[in-house]
């Protein structure tokens, strides 16, 4: 599968390296420009993107600017910007971003929201590589090694968060809101019984590491 490309147009030399660090672990291709402008110039000789991660305030053409350039190549965008102000916020929706993340934001909410952006402008594949496995989310099928493995419905999920998150440790917490949903009033057990029997059926022992006192991490 070939990975999406993202751009990312951040100003803050150490946010931007943080956020393609991430990205970079989560099997996304990263571009970074730290200025508008030549983000905007950049993009007359290579708009081949997935995806575009933009701060607001950019030195030689803003955010708000640079969106309507993204939508001139069809590239979805997602704000992550320190303006929290309400009409910002509008301004940039209402604009055509597909979401608006505001400054500070947990790495792992990030990745499930350019997910869902990804799957909503159909630029993410149907099928995810992962190991031996082939995870098929439009069949919800898992092969290994060729052979179809059967999955209980929340087992899929689980294994499809973990790979898509792959190499980045999540919580329990978070594992029971991105599979159970946010209402799910059960206990953190829950998630454990259901990683016990992904180890089991797939052979995965080795490969979804226990995390200590926080939760698990899929490990190719």
């Amino acid at each position: 599968m070939s990975k999406n490309r993202i751009l990312i147009v951040e100003d803050e030399e150490a946010i931007a390296k943080m956020i393609a660090m991430n990205l970079k672990v989560a099997n996304y291709e990263t571009k970074i420009y730290y200025d508008g402008a030549k983000a905007a110039e950049a993009l007359n000789e290579d708009h081949n993107y997935d995806l575009a991660l933009l701060d607001v305030m950019l030195p030689g053409m803003d955010g708000f600017e640079l969106l309507d350039v993204m939508k001139k190549y069809d590239i979805p965008v997602i704000f992550l910007t320190a303006k929290d102000d309400i009409g910002s916020k509008v301004q940039g929706l209402k604009g055509g971003a597909e979401d608006y993340i505001v400054k500070p934001f947990e790495v792992l909410e990030l990745l499930v929201r350019m997910e869902k952006v990804l799957e909503r402008s159909h630029k993410s594949s149907p099928v995810l590589k992962v190991l031996d496995m082939e995870i098929n989310f439009e069949e919800h099928s898992v092969r290994q090694s060729g052979k179809e493995v059967i999955l209980k419905p929340k087992e899929f999920e689980l294994l499809a968060v973990l790979a898509k998150n792959k190499n980045i440790a999540i919580s329990r917490e978070n594992l029971l809101r991105m599979v159970w949903g946010i209402e799910y009033m059960g206990e953190t057990r829950t998630v454990d019984v259901h990683i016990g029997q992904l180890r089991k059926k797939l052979g995965l022992s080795e490969h979804i590491k226990t995390i200590s006192k926080m939760g698990y991490r899929l490990e190719e």
